[in-house]
């Protein structure tokens, strides 16, 4: 098994449960992990400024990409981890690191107090 195998495949899907038209917006937000506001307003502004381009656009997406009608079954991963990691991979991860910083040194601090002389007194203060 190849390292491309073990990539899970997204496709992209209308959104049809949150849908005002036909979830378009709807899907390109829970593709890319946009915020579905933000991404209506683009679109907004987009038929404001190109209309024609974008009523084709639109139109064509609502044709050629299929729409979910179902919830897909719970993934076993954190859904909104994997969102803020499409939306900013860097500030993601800086904060995985920063809470496994964290936990490192708490780690650390119980190690020596478990290896040091104060935790056997301890131990045998609570014996008696």
């Amino acid at each position: 098994m190849s390292e491309y195998d073990s990539i899970p495949r997204r496709r992209f899907y209308r959104n049809r449960d949150k849908a005002w038209i036909a979830g378009v917006c709807a899907g390109l937000a829970d593709y890319f992990g946009f915020n579905i506001r933000v991404t209506r307003i683009l679109a907004f502004i987009s038929l404001l400024m190109a209309f024609p381009i974008t009523v084709l656009v639109y139109i064509g997406a609502v044709l050629l990409f299929p729409s979910r009608r179902e919830e897909p079954p719970q993934p076993e991963y954190d859904v909104e981890f994997r969102q803020a990691l499409r939306a900013s991979p860097a500030q993601t991860l800086s904060d995985v690191r920063r809470r496994f910083q964290g936990l490192e040194a708490r780690l650390a601090k119980l190690e020596r107090y478990v290896t040091s002389s104060r935790f056997d007194l301890d131990q045998e203060f609570r014996r008696l």
